[in-house]
């Protein structure tokens, strides 16, 4: 038996580091080629890293949320044959007891043990958290509805049951040794609670808050609302689903407010940019590239519709579906989150009547769509029912002025309210 080291591979694009985001291998499990050992996250989309390999792993080189240097100790595996490691170094490196190996990128972060530690006794893990956070508890509807009333949380009560079931005899023994644990009949609903539960920022969300908190450091923001009154478009949409949603696929609000965008920004080219700020330089682009912020269980997404302006509704929709399964399957690639010109974000059915959101940076704007409402409108002296929509978009006050972002945004509003003209050239 050999050493096989693999480092942290090169994944392109000048990356020099990643921040480590999932382990699916432990110490002592037996992998095989092409097998997935971790997943990484790079400033744009996550990459799966496989084993070259087939062996037992031996150590695993950092932690969760550990930002690791390309080329730095990413696992070592214990194979047949010959490894990647000289014999006399292998032989070293083979722990016969727990041992550790640390990533070079972050020596300050604890390294991860070699071997499994020892398992706690019931005592030391009633002093925490019985199982990883993300790790549901599982226990029958009874058992939880008992939890609540003692008011007990389950995510700290360790099971004995299959696959770690919490019974109610766990529920007893740790209501037994829980000093905040109270009788069935003490109010729970009403009680006070005093647990807390720390979430670690990593992953997606890590990069989330890196992106948010560098576009609001940068960008002075404006944001300008206007009512959009849909009554006609949403009138055209039902129109073209019932003639040709079976055969074309049917069409939601993004693919026609997509091309509403790239016929708007004709006459505003101001909008359609991206802001170098660093070197002083707005760059106007003729492709519209257009963001469409989608919301996943990992965190915000942003994948790219590119090339909106050769596009008809159809294939915008279905690349907008397409980019949408994607990104909720962490099936998304790089090249699919980058690059965008100009973003659209919505909440849907939970859009509210105003949101003020935050520009896609180094973009200079965000079109913001709210919910849908039917309300009372006087038109021709006449109160009318009206299908209205609020867009709320903000721009980059640096390089665009607010006569253009009013202006770009009144495009769109004539456009929508007047749909035959998204297919007039």
């Amino acid at each position: 038996m050999s050493l096989h080291v693999i480092k942290m591979p090169d994944i392109g694009e000048g990356i020099a580091e990643v921040e480590l985001v999932a382990w699916h291998v432990k110490p002592g499990d037996r992998v095989a080629e092409d097998q997935a050992l971790a997943d990484v996250m790079t400033d744009k989309a996550t990459v799966e890293i496989p084993s070259p390999v087939v062996g037992t792993v031996l150590a695993l080189g950092g932690e969760i949320g550990q930002v690791m240097a390309v080329g730095s100790e990413l696992i070592r595996i214990e194979v047949e044959g010959a490894g990647n490691v000289k014999e006399a170094t292998a032989a070293a490196a083979r722990p016969s007891a727990p041992a550790t190996i640390t990533a070079a990128a972050s020596p300050a972060v604890p390294a991860m043990a070699a071997t499994p530690p020892p398992r706690e006794t019931a005592a030391a893990s009633a002093a925490r958290a019985a199982r990883q956070p993300g790790d549901k508890p599982i226990a029958s509807p009874a058992v939880r509805r008992r939890a609540w009333d003692l008011g007990i949380e389950l995510q700290f009560v360790p099971g004995s049951g299959t696959a770690g079931r919490i019974t109610h005899e766990d529920l007893d023994a740790y209501a037994a040794r829980a000093p905040g644990a109270r009788p069935a009949n003490a109010g729970a609903r009403y009680a006070e609670r005093n647990d807390e539960e720390a979430i670690p920022v990593i992953g997606l969300r890590r990069k989330i808050a890196q992106k948010m908190q560098e576009a609001k450091r940068r960008i002075p923001h404006f944001t300008y609302v206007e009512e959009i009154d849909v009554t006609e478009l949403e009138a055209l949409r039902a129109q073209l689903n019932a003639k040709w949603g079976a055969t074309r696929g049917r069409l939601t609000l993004l693919p026609l407010l997509a091309r509403a965008i790239v016929l708007a920004v004709r006459d505003h080219p101001q909008v359609n940019a991206r802001f170098d700020d660093e070197a002083g330089m707005v760059t106007r682009h003729g492709a519209v590239h257009i963001g469409i912020a989608t919301q996943t269980d990992a965190g915000l997404m942003v994948p790219v519709l590119r090339h909106a302006e050769a596009r008809d509704l159809w294939s915008s929709a279905a690349e907008i579906a397409r980019l949408a399964e994607a990104a909720r399957a962490a099936k998304v690639t790089r090249e699919e989150l980058g690059g965008s010109t100009i973003t659209i974000t919505s909440l849907g059915a939970l859009g509210g009547i105003v949101t003020t959101p935050v520009i896609n940076y180094p973009e200079v704007a965000i079109v913001g769509v709210n919910r849908m409402v039917e309300r009372p409108v006087m038109r021709g002296g006449a109160v009318v029912p009206r299908l209205m929509m609020n867009l709320s978009s903000s721009f980059d006050h640096r390089v665009v002025d607010g006569a253009i972002g009013a202006g770009f945004v009144q495009a769109l509003r004539g456009v929508l309210e007047c749909p035959a003209t998204l297919f007039v050239e």
